[in-house]
């Protein structure tokens, strides 16, 4: 069974930093462009970061450019989100996500193949 699990969500303070992981588990996800999407409460679901099954090509919404930086490690089969100067309007349920796309295509959410099950992430003000 091909499961995505993300941890490292919880709350933090406006201007604090956390860090998202993304395990894989049941395949090997290697050529699989990795991103993140994120869903705050009465708002439909929105591209945050991808990147390319190499590594090389990364892509983010405008929204967190400059704050937010997602990595990954193959070897492990992880993917991470790295937020820092988070703001209130980050607050949100964080999903991992895989597709078989470029970093740019899989901002869109009708090439995703797997999803995770997300995990919340609180800014307070």
């Amino acid at each position: 069974q091909v499961q995505l699990v993300e941890s490292g969500g919880g709350v933090v303070q406006a201007g604090g930093s956390l860090r998202l992981s993304c395990e894989a588990s049941g395949r090997t996800f290697s050529s699989y462009a990795k991103a993140w999407f994120r869903q705050a409460p009465g708002k439909e679901r929105e591209f945050v970061a991808a990147i390319s099954w190499s590594g090389v090509s990364t892509y983010y919404a405008d929204s967190v450019k400059g704050r937010f930086t997602i990595s990954r490690d193959n070897a492990q089969n992880t993917v991470h989100l790295q937020m820092n100067s988070l703001k209130p309007e980050d607050t949100a349920v964080y999903y991992c996500a895989a597709g078989r796309s470029s970093s740019y295509s899989l901002s869109l959410q009708r090439n995703v193949d797997y999803w995770g099950q997300g995990t919340q992430v609180t800014v307070s003000s």
